[in-house]
């Protein structure tokens, strides 16, 4: 890792408008020297000398003024690419072999009866940029260590399995269940890179578009974050990030660039295809994406390297003196190097050469045929090796490498360049023959008149299959490989958590706040304590966690080079390069990345680390949905916290921030263990249960969601004999009725339980009803049983039918269930079919607003009042009680006036 003082700062310096000139005589001498050269020998000398000054200005370390971009040639000079290792030949055999096979695959997935498609024109372009790294910079796993993190381009898969093939680690088999992964089962393919699909193949889903760069720069940063606390030695490891041009039209793909520059991630490289097509047609028709994403990157504080042209450039480039052709190369817009792409080398001399005289002297030597093959850079290996090695041996920063392809490369003229190649999926036989006409492939005719196409293997002794061996051996081992190393932990026993079983006597907190002193102690364990990696948005205080700042301080690679403002308080903010937290600024994008470069660690690294990621609750599910979703196929593990939850708990902050359903997006990630804890020994046992599942022996891939509250309640010690069991389920009764007459049962969840136990009081004393109150501390989890039965009975009929939890919680429950809670009445909805006897829910539907707590849950009828009503109501229905009573309730509670009701506590703000 570069020192901050040999890193490449972001800014670096600007013109000296306001700088005096102590010497104007020596000013005016080079003035002098420039315009001479600009009367005597042109604008582009000058321009040349002035950027060689620039060159050497920064090799000396003066502060000059960033480019925004630079000529549309490489980055890299001919005479100064470095020698190539490897045997060309050697490896385009082996390239071609893998082409082939790709492009095979997808068009045998086409076959009739099945017809599962695929894409292949996105590997075709990138296939060079992978084998280079494949033959010479990318580490496996086999020296013990996490090797290097590569995120491979979700539509480039075919071509990582059609090499696997090659390598002998998938077989025909496998090729023909591409797309097949229940039906071809054990041997199905995935369609893009799924761990958990293939989980001893792939490491990263990439497939989501610009959640692959993101998780690249988190991960980069992570594999320093465990260098730096010893956890895990990841000196060696690089990350590759393989993106499209197209794809860098998501924010997330571009957002976070400046934390990556900031930090000095020179552990990282991003490898753009630029093939200047999206899915269905140009990337920047009319402009030139390689320059738009130089001055992005570059201004962002990334090391920019450049590969436009191939080798077969470089003479016609040598000769441009005046600069005539960089000038042509600088102007043309992308749309019209995708046409050149699909035309006549006679077009390309008229259009691109014929209207100037110098750059059709340069060509005149030149047949139709050599023009139609000056190709793109991203094709050369030896350019892309010289790209690599100068990515793999820059300090400082980050780099980029913007690769320019043809999107569809070598598949023939149906599909190279064409706008409609993403969706081209089958080839004709003549389609057929003339790539393997092209790829020089011994393959006859016939094979490819009749039936599908076949795979090409040159044979396992060949010198190809030996090289591609000895090659992944040199490097560690064949990648992508998945590999979970670690061990269980030693987690720590019940004294731990006998601290929140205690209750919180006389004083009020929120369950925010009973969390927050649980992982304290937590981090106190010798065990396991420094493996906790909180994280939040930047809002630490918010949550009560800026007493963790003295002891576990935050994460910077920089330390602290500053006084802080707070520093004469107990709990002022403290950053050090060995900092336990992560603060990833406000950023809910950038703190899930950093949770599942965390929650992965496990197999990435073999050191489990255990996040904990606690945000505010509207902003979680529902703004980062797709990388929850990325994480539960990354099989990351951790804890999520859903802080300030409730539609009408944090209501002082109004609509936006008034989450009343992430429970609900919570319920549709298969991976995700949602509860909705009322009380700190609730908490308690599920965090305790979640380490024991996550991180203990046979741990499961899946993570834990808790909705935790702001407001303050008191929280009872935990009861004796207390049904764990219940807890873990989802489902257990808190507090039985004790006075009244009339039976019945009511359910609530989170904050909600204390409004229903003064219901069950009001309800004795005034209506002589006797309520059980019930804590259901996960309707999602009651959901999952109840249809795992289900499923389970459908299909084994001849078998004990099992019961649902719910059902057998309440089967001898008297009176209608009345479930309450502070979401929207889907949530608790989802056991309804479930529940013996009559049903019924109260639920915050609508959005949230601004008012007091009381205010706004008398409004959604979800208050201790409302709750009796709705009991009573129930009541009523069921010939327990005379109907009159309801309004009789109605009016005496004054149900419909939002302005009669308590007010409740302060401090329904963040």
């Amino acid at each position: 890792m570069a020192s901050g003082s040999d890193r490449n700062p972001i800014i670096i310096g600007g013109l000296p408008s306001q700088v005096p000139d102590f010497d104007p005589e020596e000013t005016q001498e080079w003035l002098d020297s420039l315009d001479g050269v600009v009367d005597e020998r042109g604008r582009e000398r000058a321009r040349y000398l002035m950027l060689r000054l620039i060159e050497r200005a920064r090799e000396k370390r003066v502060a000059v003024p960033e480019m925004r971009s630079t000529d549309y040639v490489n980055t890299i000079a001919t005479k100064d690419e470095p020698f190539f290792p490897g045997n060309e030949e050697i490896e385009r055999k082996i390239l071609n072999a893998t082409r082939w096979n790709a492009a095979v695959m997808v068009s045998r997935a086409q076959r009739p009866g099945i017809g599962v498609g695929g894409h292949i024109a996105t590997f075709a372009s990138s296939a060079s940029l992978y084998d280079v790294g494949f033959n010479h910079f990318f580490r496996g796993k086999d020296a013990g260590d996490g090797g290097d993190q590569i995120f491979f381009q979700g539509h480039a898969s075919p071509g990582v399995y059609a090499r696997a093939f090659l390598l002998d680690r998938l077989s025909e088999t496998h090729l023909d269940g591409f797309r097949q992964e229940k039906s071809r089962a054990p041997h199905g393919l995935s369609s893009y890179p799924h761990p958990r699909m293939m989980p001893d193949f792939w490491e990263f889903p990439t497939v989501s578009m610009g959640l692959g760069p993101i998780g690249a720069i988190y991960q980069a940063r992570m594999n320093r974050y465990l260098q730096a606390r010893g956890i895990a030695d990841t000196s060696n490891s690089r990350v590759w990030a393989f993106l499209g041009d197209g794809e860098m039209d998501e924010p997330e793909s571009l957002g976070q660039l400046t934390l990556a520059a900031r930090e000095g991630l020179d552990n990282l490289t991003f490898v753009v295809n630029c093939n200047l097509q999206r899915l269905d047609g140009p990337v920047r028709g009319n402009g030139k994406i390689i320059q738009e994403l130089e001055s992005v990157f570059r201004g962002a504080g990334w090391n920019v390297i450049k590969l436009v042209w191939d080798r077969s450039w470089d003479p016609l480039l040598a000769q441009d003196r005046d600069g005539v052709l960089v000038n042509k190369l600088n102007t043309t817009p992308d749309g019209q190097f995708q046409t050149y792409a699909t035309e006549t080398g006679a077009y390309i001399r008229q259009h691109f050469f014929g209207d100037d005289q110098r750059l059709r002297s340069m060509v005149e030597n030149m047949t139709d045929d050599q023009l139609l093959h000056l190709g793109r850079g991203g094709h050369d290996h030896r350019k892309i090796y010289a790209a690599y090695k100068a990515a793999t041996e820059h300090q400082g920063q980050p780099t980029v490498i913007l690769a320019q392809t043809i999107k569809g490369w070598t598949l023939g003229p149906n599909f190279e360049g064409r706008n409609a190649t993403h969706q081209m999926k089958k080839l004709t036989v003549d389609d057929l023959k003339r790539f393997r006409d092209r790829l020089h492939l011994p393959i006859p005719d016939k094979e490819l008149e009749s039936g599908l196409p076949p795979y090409y293997h040159p044979g396992r002794d060949s010198e190809e299959i030996q090289y591609m061996h000895d090659r992944r051996k040199s490097l560690g081992g064949y990648v992508p490989t998945r590999v979970d190393r670690s061990k269980p932990l030693n987690l720590p026993g019940e004294k731990t958590y006998a601290a929140l079983k205690k209750g919180s006597g006389q004083q009020q907190i929120a369950t925010t706040m009973a969390f927050v002193r649980l992982l304290k102690d937590l981090m106190r364990d010798k065990e396991i304590g420094k493996r906790f990696v909180p994280i939040a948005p930047d809002e630490y205080r918010t949550f009560g966690m800026d007493s963790l700042f003295p002891t576990a301080k935050i994460y910077n690679p920089l330390g602290q080079t500053y006084e802080s403002v707070d520093r004469d308080l107990l709990l002022s903010y403290k950053e050090t390069p060995t900092g336990q937290m992560l603060h990833d600024g406000i950023s809910e994008a950038g703190c899930t990345a950093s949770l599942i470069a965390a929650g992965s660690s496990y197999a990435t690294h073999g050191e489990p680390l255990i996040p904990v990621y606690v945000f505010y609750s509207m902003f979680g599910f529902q703004r980062t949905g797709d990388q929850f979703w990325q994480m539960a196929d990354q099989m990351a593990r951790g804890f999520v916290l859903g802080a300030t939850a409730g539609r009408t708990t944090l209501t002082g902050e109004g609509t936006q921030h008034a989450d009343g359903h992430s429970q609900l997006l919570a319920s549709t990630n298969p991976a995700c263990i949602a509860y909705d804890p009322a009380f700190g020994f609730e908490i308690a046992h599920i965090v305790r249960d979640g380490l024991r599942r996550m991180y203990g022996e046979n741990a499961e891939d899946v993570f834990y969601y808790l909705t935790v509250y702001n407001e303050p309640i008191h929280h009872p010690a935990e009861p004796e004999n207390v049904d764990v069991e219940g807890i873990l389920k989802g489902l257990y009764r808190f507090r039985q009725g004790e006075a009244g007459e009339i039976p019945a049962q009511i359910l609530a969840s989170g904050v909600a339980v204390p409004w229903a136990l003064t219901a069950q009081r009001i309800l004795a004393e005034d209506w002589n009803v006797r309520a059980d109150v019930w804590s259901a501390t996960s309707w999602n989890e009651l959901r999952r049983d109840a249809v795992a039965a289900e499923e389970h009975n459908l299909l084994h009929p001849e078998e004990e039918q099992q019961v649902a939890y719910v059902t057998r919680k309440l089967q001898d429950a008297q009176g209608p269930v009345l479930a309450v809670s502070d979401w929207m009445r889907s949530v608790p909805d989802q056991i309804a079919r479930w529940v013996p006897g009559t049903y019924q829910s109260l639920g915050a539907d609508g959005f949230g607003f601004a008012d007091t707590r009381g205010a706004a849950r008398r409004f959604f009828h979800i208050d201790a009042e409302s709750i009796v009503v709705g009991v009573l109501t129930e009541l009523a229905r069921e010939g327990k009680v005379d109907r009159s009573v309801l309004k009789q309730a109605i009016d005496r509670y004054q149900i419909l006036d939002v302005t009669a009701a308590d007010p409740g506590t302060m401090g329904g703000d963040a």
